[in-house]
């Protein structure tokens, strides 16, 4: 915890240096988890997303609870019995992009994020591949990856194991723009 706190006050001085520093105005987070017995979904689409192209530093939090399931029941459990999430409210990501982008010119560009995932209580070390697309100055950053329960100490009842993968697919879309001058 302090590491990451430590790291958002790094960014904050970074935020207050550079007002380049571009935060997310729409965000979309979802997981999916394939079994031959069940599939399940759940989406966030609250979020708060970071991004400060000085330092290629990206950091996403998401509040656990915030995930949307099309059942209910489905949606209890996870918060209650698998993510805790009354003891681990939050998920986070905080990591550098590795290459060099210009922000100012239009493209898309393949990355790779370097950095620590915060889930369940445990942090791990992360090496996170996708793309950022800068268009017409809007920044959208993409990317999929897979999370392994056992790697985050996520327990599943052996009752329920079959429906659930072991490795949870994670996809990220968010689009960042410059904050707005205060008024």
């Amino acid at each position: 915890m302090k590491k990451f706190l430590f790291a958002i006050a790094l960014v904050g001085a970074s935020l207050a240096a550079n007002a380049q520093a571009l935060k997310g105005k729409v965000t979309d987070v979802s997981f999916y988890s394939h079994t031959a017995l069940e599939d399940i979904k759940a989406e966030s689409k609250s979020s708060t997303m970071i991004l400060v192209p000085a330092s290629n530093t990206f950091i996403a939090e998401i509040k656990i609870k915030s995930f949307d399931f099309p059942n209910e029941l489905m949606e209890e459990h996870f918060n209650e019995n698998y993510m805790e999430s009354e003891k681990f409210p939050t998920a986070k990501f905080t990591g550098k992009i590795q290459e060099k982008i210009d922000y100012t010119k239009d493209g898309t560009y393949n990355v790779t994020m370097v950095g620590k995932l915060l889930c369940h209580g445990v942090e791990k070390d992360r090496t996170i591949t996708g793309t950022v697309t800068v268009k017409g100055g809007e920044v959208t950053v993409d990317c999929k990856f897979d999370i392994k329960l056992q790697d985050h100490n996520i327990k599943i009842p052996e009752a329920v194991g079959a429906k659930i993968a072991e490795s949870i697919e994670v996809t990220v879309h968010t689009v960042l723009a410059k904050p707005e001058p205060k008024k």
